[in-house]
């Protein structure tokens, strides 16, 4: 499929229009069950109940003695009649004037109602020798450094939702409640290529007219920090064959393909024929600086990316259009998964006219509020820049340039 005049004189899609077509009719990858290992960062498909009570019986919250509180209405010496250790069975009875010696965690002995911290006592911390006497030099109520049996949890509690991103605490809960692995979205599956002529893989010897190909990496990174799994298709040379053959290859594994290069009007961009050899092509083009050349297409159940070669414009554009369909797909409610700030320029920005820019900043604090600096050249191929940016401050499309004190809003890119 050729450029043609008419495909050029469409007006360019806003972000909102384009990125409402990519999203279209997409749903959440079907669940799997995955182990707590591999659970982090996954997006919960299934309400998860507990399966157990936690604390399942009352237990000591200290190292002390388990007490009788009728005992200690003031300082006393009780006679110790044996020791519960946190696992093992509380087989000693607390009559009245005794204590056992209990350790934290341990299950609270028959008979007994509070438990006095050693600290409280003339006992020594740490010592194994078991006293046959102890001075309990407070007094303690009913339930003193008690936990109480299902404090924490209760069988049937619901523990996560769908919905839920699985944190490490979220993680921890499930496996107290009995459960060594949780039911989640799909992982997406993400392949990258990359197209020309002048690319060399990273850290190759380069000819002449040759450069490293420093979109792959980057690419990959950005899909597997959106949550994908991530696979190179290597780089593609400037012929419709060999990205197709590519492309072949990636649609046989891939929920996702992202191409970098090829998708402007050159005679050497051929990125989007092969798109619509292998399927079809959505849209072209978006009112965006940097990435203006920006194709999207689907194939079967495959999306498929053509991104800018320039390696910021592809960065920037991947965090803009594809980050937000791989969270969907992951199941994700927030699908952009970026904190927006205001912050007030430092610098003069500049822009091309009718597209929306985003301007590489760094953030920093200036009381209560944000300034955003420059973090270096703004030129699509200045990858540097990106490199010291925390953030992208977008400048609206009807600005032709933003004057130092602007406000802007920031997206929060790290």
């Amino acid at each position: 499929m050729s450029t043609t005049i008419e495909q050029m004189a469409r007006p360019l899609l806003s972000v909102e229009e384009a990125r409402a077509q990519m999203l279209d009719g997409l749903e959440p990858l079907p669940a799997e069950n995955v182990s707590l290992e591999e659970a982090l960062g996954r997006v919960g498909a299934a309400e998860v109940t507990s399966l157990t009570t936690l604390p399942p019986w009352d237990n000591s919250a200290m190292d002390g003695f388990a007490i009788r509180s009728d005992d200690v209405r003031q300082p006393v010496t009780l006679q110790v009649i044996g020791e519960v250790a946190a696992g093992g069975v509380a087989d000693v009875t607390v009559e009245p004037g005794t204590a056992a010696r209990i350790l934290t965690g341990a299950p609270m002995p028959p008979g007994a109602d509070a438990v006095a911290p050693v600290e409280d006592t003339d006992a020594e911390p740490g010592v194994a020798e078991l006293p046959v006497r102890v001075e309990i030099r407070s007094t303690f109520n009913a339930g003193a450094h008690i936990r109480r049996a299902g404090s924490d949890l209760r069988a049937g509690q619901v523990l996560l939702r769908p919905g839920d991103v699985l944190s490490p605490a979220a993680i921890s809960v499930a496996a107290a409640g009995g459960h060594a692995a949780l039911p989640v979205y799909g992982k997406p599956k993400v392949a990258i290529l990359a197209t020309g002529d002048e690319l060399v893989a990273a850290g190759a010897t380069l000819g002449p007219a040759q450069i490293p190909d420093s979109n792959t990496p980057g690419l990959m990174a950005a899909a597997r920090d959106a949550g994908a799994e991530a696979r190179s298709l290597g780089i593609a040379r400037d012929t419709f064959e060999s990205v197709r053959d590519a492309l072949d290859r990636g649609l046989e594994w891939a929920d996702v393909i992202v191409a970098s290069g090829g998708v402007s009007v050159g005679a050497h961009d051929v990125v989007k024929d092969a798109f619509a050899a292998v399927g079809r092509i959505d849209l072209w083009r978006i009112a965006v600086q940097p990435g203006k050349p920006l194709a999207f297409g689907r194939a079967g159940k495959t999306l498929l990316f053509g991104l800018p070669g320039n390696p910021v414009s592809s960065l920037v554009t991947f965090e803009l259009f594809v980050r937000p369909v791989i969270r969907c797909l992951a199941g994700h409610q927030d699908i952009i998964g970026r904190e927006l700030v205001r912050a007030t320029l430092t610098e003069r920005v500049r822009k091309a006219p009718g597209r929306r820019g985003f301007v590489r900043v760094r953030l920093k604090r200036d009381g209560d509020a944000w300034l955003a600096d420059l973090a270096g050249g703004q030129e699509s191929h200045m990858l540097a820049a990106l490199a010291a940016a925390d953030g992208l401050a977008i400048i609206p499309e009807a600005l032709d340039e933003a004057a130092p004190g602007s406000a802007v809003d920031v997206i929060r890119i790290r």
